[in-house]
């Protein structure tokens, strides 16, 4: 972790090139030393955080006065940051019954700021839970009765975590997690408290700002995908080539523990959407064999989208595997115990995150937690079949190869899509989609669900979701359309998004017949479209030359009536679609 000081020199670096976010930080302590914190991590992930501080202990005056200089600012998010010691003085304050009834009180007053604070501005909100202070007043038998402060405190954050569940644009910096790993007196210091007002030690506020940075990231969309393992004293103890089947150290004694849970760790992130790949210098059939033989395999070969094991380099191998995924490298991980590789895939692969693992294999499991490597904003059923819809893209690749013409290959495929507008058990993946997605995204707008759900049932908007099958399997929601009615005659694209996962499979033409259809039958005359270019969405800028639009100044044109449908080679399961809104 950096230090305080290091990320206070980065104040002073030039961050005028970086993408720029709006943070409002509203504190009941002082806080202008996490407002260098926070800023001086922005530094080191290529973002200019432009923060507005509140003055001290301002949060009610600054959230309930809607001519103060929060709503002035307009910021992207709002962190407010209230302390377990103000807590404590607050309950010491009420009498027994109240202080029975105190996490209740904490949390309708969480409720009021978000509510009032969504009403006028479209910002995200990130509260923290509380570090938990156990005053002694009670001993142990604290935990047993309702009117302690160790009791209501615990209340209040399960209680928050539960608001948070029910508000789209709330989310949870959890310091009372970080407060767990780091411990009390890492995180306080009294001195501080005691002259300055300031909670958190200089020590915490850089866990502090990365953890508020790596929310931010996964909302705008930055965040980890995938996870590429190495095998030999990585995944499992040993050389499998050497020791074999029986040699090798998993299980559930001795060393063979600590890979087991090293496993059982990337098996609970592959069930949460994450993508698992291995890259190794093996043998391909020995490295596979304890995938599909080990008893005490927690990883099985199912679990696993793409598979490399060969003798060539490891960053050849990855970028293989990238090829396959069609993901940015900045959307991976690569861990390997080997610190020469791991340095060969850093210079090699600009962007890739490589942890530097500990010596010791005990200690790899708790290094990479803490690196909180796969933070996310949202989780969606369909996360959960991403392992195997990847492992059916491999399988496309090997068939495509062996055809000469693009077109039979295509045909062979027998793709099907349902074309529909949002809908209800739609919108999560929907309002995901913009949240996360970034290369084939034509104007990289972010909406919430709750964004999504106005829009649907806004009359001035029109939605189109499209999945996509083929004879392999279900990629699922792939491609999302918003389309904004400019006047009588005019429909914008508001937002193209679609999963790269389909890309040259005639996706985009068969997108684009839609949109024209729906503006046909609505009498529409002229769709336009503009494309705001990022770092990350290159891969579409000639898109709307490519389909055939007119160039307007910074926008592109297409005439409905002019329009031929294109040519391609996936069926519309669901032909009368445009009848359902």
């Amino acid at each position: 972790m950096y230090s305080f000081n290091y990320l206070k020199k980065n104040l002073k670096k030039d961050s005028s090139g970086f993408k720029k976010i709006k943070i409002a930080l509203l504190s009941d302590s002082a806080s202008q030393l996490l407002n260098n914190a926070v800023k001086g991590y922005g530094y080191e992930v290529q973002l200019d955080f432009e923060i507005y501080e509140a003055a001290y202990n301002q949060i009610d005056l600054q959230i309930y006065d809607q001519s103060s200089e929060l709503y002035v600012f307009k910021p992207d998010f709002i962190f407010i940051n209230r302390s377990t010691e103000k807590l404590l003085k607050d309950f010491y304050k009420k009498n027994p019954h109240e202080q029975g009834q105190f996490s209740e009180h904490v949390l309708q007053t969480t409720n009021k700021y978000y509510d009032t604070i969504t009403a006028k501005l479209r910002s995200k909100v990130i509260i923290n839970t509380f570090p938990e202070i156990n005053d002694s007043v009670f001993g142990n038998f604290a935990a047993k009765i309702n009117s302690s402060f160790i009791y209501q405190v615990r209340k209040t954050n399960v209680l928050l975590m539960d608001l948070c569940r029910q508000k789209n644009d709330l989310f949870i910096c959890d310091l009372a997690s970080l407060q767990s790993d780091l411990g009390y007196h890492f995180t306080f210091d009294p001195k501080m408290y005691i002259n300055p007002d300031m909670v958190y030690s200089l020590d915490f506020l850089p866990y502090i700002a990365k953890n508020l940075t790596d929310i931010i990231q996964s909302i705008t969309g930055s965040f980890k995908k995938c996870l590429i393992l190495d095998l030999d004293n990585t995944t499992w103890g040993g050389i499998i080539g050497d020791d074999g089947m029986e040699g090798i150290q998993i299980g559930h004694l001795g060393t063979g523990k600590v890979f087991t849970e090293l496993q059982l760790w990337a098996k609970q992130l592959k069930q949460r959407g994450i993508i698992l790949a291995v890259c190794s210098k093996n043998t391909e059939e020995i490295a596979r064999e304890p995938f599909i033989s080990h008893a005490d395999m927690v990883l099985k070969i199912e679990d696993i989208a793409v598979f490399v094991a060969n003798w060539e380099t490891k960053v050849d191998n990855i970028r293989y595997i990238q090829s396959i995924l069609n993901i940015g490298f900045d959307s991976m991980v690569f861990v390997d115990d080997n610190p020469f590789e791991r340095e060969m895939v850093k210079s090699g692969i600009p962007g890739i995150a490589v942890p530097d693992l500990p010596e010791d294999p005990a200690e790899y499991l708790p290094f990479l937690r803490s690196l909180n490597l796969f933070e996310t904003a949202s989780f969606t059923e369909e996360d959960e079949l991403r392992t195997k819809q990847y492992q059916e893209e491999a399988l496309r690749n090997i068939l495509q190869q062996s055809f000469e013409n693009e077109n039979d290959f295509l045909e062979s495929l027998k793709m099907q899509s349902e074309v529909k507008a949002f809908d209800k058990f739609s919108i999560p993946r929907v309002a995901q989609l913009t949240q996360r997605s970034n290369q084939f995204n034509l104007r990289t707008v972010r909406y919430t669900e709750e964004d999504i759900k106005l829009i649907s049932t806004n009359p001035d908007y029109h939605t189109i979701s499209l999945s996509l099958e083929d004879r392999f399997g279900d990629h699922g929601l792939v491609c999302i359309i918003i389309l904004k009615k400019v006047n009588d005659k005019t429909l914008f694209i508001d937002s193209w998004i679609m999963s790269c996962r389909v890309l040259k499979r005639g996706m985009e033409q068969f997108t684009l017949n839609a949109i024209v259809e729906l503006a046909s039958i609505h009498n529409f005359e002229k769709i336009t479209a503009e494309y705001i270019p990022t770092k990350k969405n290159a891969i579409v800028k000639d898109l709307y030359q490519s389909l055939g639009f007119e160039q307007d100044n910074d926008k592109w044109i297409i005439h409905v009536n002019d329009y031929i449908n294109k040519n391609i080679f996936i069926a519309n399961k669901n032909t009368s679609w445009i009848l359902a809104k």
